[in-house]
Formats: structure tokens, sequence, C-alpha cells
């Protein structure tokens, strides 16, 4: 049966509610323009408020079905989701990650707060280890990969961010990247994904009641509005820099989300 939601008590400072807003919109751009970015919201909310861990994880995963809506539509627009690999990619990347995303709905029930925030913090590193690492030249292989491979990478994506609510591209980005498929296709796919398990997350956790209406009103217009800039972005910036960039952030965000 649903429960209230335990962020109707909380009270929101100005200060605080401004920094909600300033890292959804970074964390808009970090989404459209190179994959990890929607992590920064799920950080933000969970060392920021006084939400549960379901709630963290519902909230965000709501705000990550628009970022992917939006996403998949800027960059079908700009020809990444054209090719009929962008579309095959896409496709599983989805459909096995919505099955994935309701394990981790699962999953989340089960885990103390203590545990929520460790997971989360190595989340946090382990994905700007992973954008540092493609900055050095690390790769899977030259050729994209196969539809086996792709779907393996979607199911694992699916269950780490329908438990954590870190939302798809944090991590399908850098696998798909280090598997051997080209940036902007990866990130374009993982837009697409991002809609099916955000959506299969936050479907489960509605039903916990433990999405929040007001928290996901301020974080995620300010995250679309970035989400536009992030695309921009990705076609017009030297992606090395920006790559960079995020990941040492991301690195050092993760300690203090775990131990914070």
């Amino acid at each position: 049966m649903p429960v209230p939601d335990p962020t109707t008590a909380l009270a929101l400072d100005p200060a605080t509610a401004l920094a909600l807003v300033a890292v959804a919109l970074i964390g808009g751009v970090g989404i459209t323009a190179i994959g990890p970015g929607g992590i920064l919201v799920t950080a933000a909310l969970f060392a920021l408020t006084t939400a549960t861990p379901a709630t963290v994880a519902g909230t965000a995963s709501a705000t990550f079905v628009a970022t992917g809506l939006l996403g998949a539509a800027v960059y079908a627009r700009s020809g990444e989701l054209s090719a009929r690999a962008g579309r095959r990619d896409a496709l599983l990347l989805s459909l096995v990650g919505v099955v994935g995303a309701l394990a981790g709905v699962w999953l989340n029930a089960r885990l103390p707060t203590a545990a929520f925030g460790i997971l989360l913090g190595a989340v946090v590193s382990l994905s700007g280890a992973l954008v540092w690492w493609r900055t050095r030249g690390g790769s899977g292989g030259t050729d994209r990969p196969g539809g086996g491979a792709v779907a393996a990478i979607g199911f694992g994506v699916g269950v780490v961010s329908g438990t954590l609510g870190v939302g798809g591209p944090v991590l399908a980005v850098p696998l798909l990247v280090a598997a051997g498929t080209p940036m902007l296709a990866a990130v374009a796919a993982a837009q697409v994904q991002s809609v099916f398990i955000a959506g299969g997350a936050t479907f489960g956790y509605l039903a916990q009641g433990a999405v929040s209406p007001t928290l996901t009103l301020l974080v995620g217009v300010p995250e679309l509005v970035g989400a536009v800039l992030g695309w921009r972005l990705a076609h017009a910036v030297d992606e090395i820099r920006l790559k960079r960039a995020l990941a040492a952030v991301l690195v050092a965000l993760g300690p203090y989300v775990a131990f914070a």
C-alpha cells in the first residue's frame, strides 16, 4: 500500500533549494553532453535533503524520464539515432534495461540507508574513473559491440539505475564507448534507454509513494534546461576537456556521498 511522501514534512531553506537547482542544471548538461550527469542530481538529493533512499531514487528517476525524452528528441534531430546500429542499440538497451530497473527497485527496498550511501558513492567514483579512462584512450576495441554485449550492458545498467536512481547514461555511455561505440552515438542511445529504465523505476517507486512532486519540479526544470545546453555543447566543445572536468568532479564527489 502506498506510503505518504516522506518529503512533505521537509522545509528546504533557500540556500539548499538554490544548490539543488544549480546542481540539476549542471547535471542536465552532463546527461546530454557526455552521459554521466544525472548522478550529480541523485547525489545532491541524498546529501542535501533528509529524503529516504527510496524517495531519492524515485524522485531522481522521475526527472530522468523527462531528460531522456528531451535528449532522445534532440539527438534524433541531429542524426545520431538515424543509423540502423544506433536504433538497434537504443532498442536493446531499453528493453532489457527496464527489466533490470524493476529488479533494482526491489533491491532498493532492502538496502539500509548507510549501504545506499556507500553504493551510491562507489558508483559516482566508478563513473568518474570510467570517463577519465576514456580520455586516456582506453577502449574495448574499434568495432561496435554486438547485440549480446549491448543487452548485457543494458541489463546491468538498469539494475544499478533502478537501485540507486542514477540514470542510465551515467554508466551506459562509458561502457558503450569502452566497447567501441562512437561517443555521440552512445550518448544518443543512452537517452532512449533512460526513458525506459527511469520510467520503469519511477513506476515502481510511485507504487511505494516514494516520488516527491515538489523535489521533482525543483530539480527537473533546470535539469531540462541543462539537457538542451549539453546537447549543444556536445556538438561544439572539445569533448576531452569536458569529460576530464566531469570525471574529476565525480571521483572527488564519490567519497563525500559515501561517508557524509
